[in-house]
């Protein structure tokens, strides 16, 4: 067990071969993103004001299944350590089941009520018209991402992450070919505006989950899904999964959501500052796409060897992706403060919006520097030691009391510029840092959850 510790080249070695993958997958989802961005913002600054507030739908849906991931991810990597197969197999299936019931769920609510939850977003009437033409082609994607995600993050936790690179590489060609065919009308075609972002997203998540479907049943040597799955009985497995990703489900849910009413918040000061944060979070997403890959590689190596019952090595690979996840923050600050002249010099958008551009990349340069910490400690080594709670209780009590209650209360009752509100509404992930590092150095997070 020593010698694994002090094997320090084994590990940087094991960590590029997790992380690299990991990042590009997330340039790659970020790409989509900015592809749509761009494209929009030459549309007009409604538009992308309509099309960014819409998506925030999709983001609760996506962070709702990455919890649900996440949480089965406490197990599936354990139990990856232990080399048992046939439970991960079962794992999946209850995912698989509870990811259906929430996306169709999710599919019919924003079919029938694409407007009304438009409104919840913003009271700009041409937003909220152009959001809902947006919704209702959109929500069809919703099923078949949440389940190509779900698989996706499953290989992830048995340490193959090179598919997924794979799938949402071909998916992002596909929306980049698409994405000007049919907003604009290239070639012959209808130009469709923002329904043609929205009808290339679609497109290219049915590719996804056909790859994914043809790579289960031919390619995949560690399991491959099968109906049977769904209905899997095992009271005390469940009562597992139930235990760890329930918290996970509920703090990502209610992270999301508190995303979401931020983005409200910025929403009702004005199309301006919405449109200035679309791009702001755009940008945000590219310097976070390796802080992010470190969280994920985080969550894999230390679950799984404390699946092993490698205790004093999950220690230490803690202490080393702490100093990483620092790194990683930095570098984010860099590419955001050098992006920042770049961006503003090559975006359409009105002399109110670009001012609020500029003021919140300055904010979000130190942003990121805490974000990386906290991901890589709430998400990568707490939940890898099943201490699924502690990120729900200080993300509910700091984003939703402090970012977002005093936010609004800047907003709307002090009547606040812009910019001070938000610094406001992303002070959280600053305020969480030295609450994050204390549970960790109390080791209060490091279990076997295994049986």
């Amino acid at each position: 067990m020593q010698d694994s510790i002090k094997d320090s080249k084994s590990f940087y070695k094991a960590v590029m071969v997790l992380v690299i993958p990991l990042a590009l997958q997330n340039l790659i989802n970020v790409g989509v993103s900015a592809t749509d961005v761009i494209m929009l913002g030459k549309v007009g600054e409604k538009v992308l004001s309509a099309a960014s507030l819409a998506g925030q739908i999709q983001f609760i849906m996506t962070l709702i299944f990455f919890g649900l991931t996440s949480g089965a991810s406490v197990l599936i990597a354990q139990y990856w350590g232990r080399c048992d197969v046939p439970t991960i197999e079962k794992i999946l299936g209850i995912s698989i089941k509870l990811t259906l019931y929430i996306s169709i769920f999710f599919l019919v609510v924003t079919y029938i009520f694409p407007a009304q939850i438009m409104h919840l977003l913003t009271n700009d009437p041409v937003v909220i018209e152009e959001g809902a033409k947006f919704l209702k082609i959109m929500c069809f994607s919703y099923v078949i991402s949440a389940l190509t995600m779900v698989y996706l993050n499953t290989l992830r936790s048995v340490e193959n992450v090179f598919i997924s690179t794979f799938v949402y590489l071909v998916s992002f060609i596909i929306n980049l070919a698409l994405n000007p065919i049919l907003i604009f009308g290239l070639f012959g075609v209808p130009a469709m505006g923002i329904r043609g972002s929205a009808l290339a997203t679609v497109i290219a998540r049915i590719i996804e989950f056909s790859i994914v479907v043809y790579y289960d049943r031919k390619r995949n040597k560690i399991f491959k899904f099968r109906f049977n799955m769904l209905f899997v009985k095992d009271k005390q497995l469940s009562s597992d999964f139930v235990k760890f990703s329930c918290p996970v489900i509920l703090n990502e849910l209610l992270w999301g959501s508190g995303v979401a009413v931020i983005a409200a918040i910025l929403g009702h000061l004005g199309s301006a500052a919405t449109a200035a944060n679309s791009v702001a979070q755009v940008v945000r997403q590219l310097a976070t796409v390796v802080s992010f890959g470190v969280a994920s590689a985080t969550a894999i190596m230390i679950g799984k060897v404390i699946g092993e019952g490698k205790i004093e090595v999950a220690r230490e690979y803690g202490r080393r992706f702490v100093k990483i996840s620092l790194i990683a923050g930095v570098l984010g600050a860099i590419f955001l403060l050098l992006a920042r002249p770049i961006v503003l010099a090559n975006l359409n958008m009105s002399e109110e919006a670009h001012y609020y551009l500029s003021k919140m990349m300055l904010v979000m340069s130190y942003f990121v520097i805490c974000q990386a910490i906290n991901t890589t400690l709430i998400v990568g080594v707490f939940r890898a030691g099943g201490d699924t709670k502690f990120g729900l209780i200080i993300d509910v009590g700091v984003m939703w009391i402090v970012s977002i209650g005093v936010g609004f209360l800047a907003a709307f009752v002090f009547k606040l510029s812009v910019p001070i509100v938000y610094v406001i509404l992303l002070s959280d992930e600053i305020i969480k840092v030295p609450f994050a590092l204390w549970r960790y150095k109390s080791y209060k997070w490091l279990r076997n959850v295994t049986r």
